[in-house]
């Protein structure tokens, strides 16, 4: 592998993909327990949420590579238009290439899912694509970047959270179940949960470079505070979830995640060098993605 491609590879940001496909599975696996499964729309799906993250993350990298919030002052790993790997049009090369992927993935399984016989769906949920591409753009890129008005939190909430969870389940089942909106909301609160890690732990440079995250405007102390909020949430909704859904005893091998999650939290309420959590990143994302994985399980095996 030429070092452009390594280049390629790392502005994608691999770590974040079992992150991106968290939502997917928990949708599916509900789905699949409510009699409603097809592997194409799945395979799909997952191919598409993907899409979409290597897409925000290449318009991250462009965005504030551009704004100069990524530079030298700042902890994480260099990013590619940062170090110079990668040229500002070579990136924005990358995220059209991406969009249009993105959209061609989305129309497949639009089509796969609900075809000419549910069109008004088709329409609505391409129309969800359309806008799911304007969010992975939008959190850096522009002058009126929502990321840098601390709304992050709430797009990846909503995106990574109630769309990636209901959304999923309907383009299986074709109907809304109200009580799928508590572990969809248990994933969108421990994907904020990582956005909110990372502005924790780029605070500092955030506040210099006039990225105003959520995490700047509340202060170090605050910042703690609200991620305990995120973590605890998630917990607190998804065992509301399974004490009224849940029958048998396999439905709650999602507990397991629960202590690298206690861990994790701990470690970060515990912090006082922002260095620290970086490593802190991955292991609260591959913690949503092993909650997400088991609670999948639990309810394909249960």
């Amino acid at each position: 592998m030429n070092q452009k491609t390594k280049t390629w590879f790392s502005a994608a940001r691999l770590r974040t993909l079992p992150l991106s496909v968290s939502g997917i599975l928990v949708g599916s696996a509900l789905a699949q327990q409510a009699g409603f499964f097809d592997r194409k729309v799945f395979a799909l799906a997952m191919l598409t949420t993907i899409s979409f993250q290597v897409l925000s993350n290449f318009a991250n990298d462009y965005g504030d590579g551009m704004k100069g919030t990524d530079n030298d002052r700042r902890i994480g790993p260099a990013r590619a238009l940062q170090s110079g790997l990668l040229t500002a049009k070579e990136l924005k090369n990358g995220i059209l290439a991406m969009v249009v992927l993105s959209l061609v993935l989305a129309i497949g399984v639009v089509v796969e899912a609900f075809g000419m016989k549910y069109w008004v769906y088709s329409l609505l949920f391409f129309a969800l694509g359309i806008a799911s591409v304007v969010a992975a753009i939008k959190y850096t890129v522009g002058d009126r970047a929502y990321g840098y008005q601390g709304l992050g939190d709430v797009f990846v909430f909503l995106f990574f959270g109630l769309l990636a969870v209901v959304g999923s389940y309907f383009l299986f089942t074709k109907t809304i179940d109200a009580w799928v909106l508590l572990p969809a909301t248990a994933v969108g609160l421990l994907s904020a949960g990582v956005l909110h890690l990372n502005n924790m732990r780029d605070r500092v440079s955030d506040a210099e470079a006039g990225k105003n995250t959520l995490a700047v405007k509340l202060g170090a102390q605050k910042a703690k505070y609200h991620h305990a909020f995120l973590i605890f949430g998630s917990m607190i909704v998804l065992l509301i979830f399974a004490f009224v859904r849940f029958e048998s005893s396999l439905n709650w091998l999602f507990l397991i995640a629960f202590v690298p999650l206690g861990i994790h939290l701990k470690r970060t309420l515990q912090n006082q060098n922002p260095k620290d959590l970086d490593p802190e990143l991955k292991k609260l994302a591959l913690s949503t993605f092993l909650l997400a994985l088991l609670f999948a399980a639990g309810l394909v095996w249960g």
